[in-house]
């Protein structure tokens, strides 16, 4: 199959052009920048340059594909992300009606439009489906919520939690969460909402203490009240139980893809150290 994938460059989408071109896929990967180009042509895929805020340069991508795995967003401008994100489905999937192809797409905070938008087309002849995945996509190369904790730690002098901390985290090894994305790609039916979770409950107060003793920093219980000034923007995540408050339906995903997540979980990871090497 050939497979269009957005944010193909970046991390986890990285691992999901090595992934797809190791179960014999070929992959077009869309970038922005030569440096990028080489990059995927280095993994054995070929570059089709442009950028989510081109209609024209998606329609292409979508029309010369059997399927696509949109993975681009960014983070740093989450508002202005959500927006550009609801317009590239509406434009990959006008292109892709009728076909039968699979779309997959990535589920945000507040991205409710988009996923609905995503959904919605499995009633206009595309195999659709949503991935909502962990808060945290760890291993090495991981730039996401546990980097931000190790800082924050770092800066503050300890490692906090919330209250006594049992609120939980879900987390997925960056190797589990692109194997889901190939066998979603290759077996997931039509409307499918999809869970990517490797561990449910994570307490968060075991992150904290796993990230504190590898800093040789104290570990501390803050009231809610600090979360915020303690955590920046992670203050609410660092305080909900992420498991209660994200519905996952883990086990009907396993069961309808035959995925089993084998790589190592988020403390485990922690404990490996490399999180710390910066």
């Amino acid at each position: 199959m050939r497979v269009f994938v957005t944010g193909a460059t970046g991390n986890l989408g990285s691992s999901v052009v090595r992934e797809l071109i190791q179960t014999g896929h070929q992959v077009i990967g869309l970038t922005r920048s030569d440096s990028g180009a080489v990059k995927l042509k280095k993994a054995g895929a070929e570059a089709h340059f442009g950028s989510l805020e081109d209609p024209e340069c998606l329609h292409k991508g979508a029309s010369i594909a059997d399927g696509v795995i949109h993975l681009a967003f960014d983070f740093s401008n989450f508002a202005a992300s959500l927006v550009i994100d609801l317009h590239a489905i509406n434009a990959i999937g006008a292109v892709l009606e009728n076909t039968g192809k699979p779309f997959l797409t990535t589920a945000h905070a507040n991205g409710t439009a988009s996923d609905d938008a995503t959904l919605a087309l499995a009633n206009r002849g595309v195999r659709s489906s949503v991935i909502s995945l962990s808060p945290s996509v760890h291993d090495e190369v991981d730039h996401g919520f546990i980097p931000m904790l190790v800082n924050i730690a770092r800066t503050k002098g300890f490692s906090a939690y919330v209250e006594d901390g049992a609120n939980r985290w879900s987390a997925i090894h960056r190797l589990d969460a692109s194997h889901l994305y190939c066998l979603a790609l290759e077996k997931a039916p039509a409307g499918s909402r999809l869970s990517g979770r490797g561990e449910e409950g994570i307490p968060f107060r075991d992150i904290a203490e796993a990230i504190g003793k590898q800093l040789h920093k104290p570990v501390k219980s803050i009231s809610r009240k600090e979360a915020d000034a303690h955590f920046g923007f992670l203050g609410t995540l660092a305080a909900i139980d992420v498991s209660s408050a994200v519905p996952s339906n883990t086990v009907q995903t396993k069961e309808l893809l035959g995925w089993e997540p084998v790589h190592p979980g988020l403390i485990a990871d922690i404990e490996q150290g490399y999180y710390f090497k910066n």
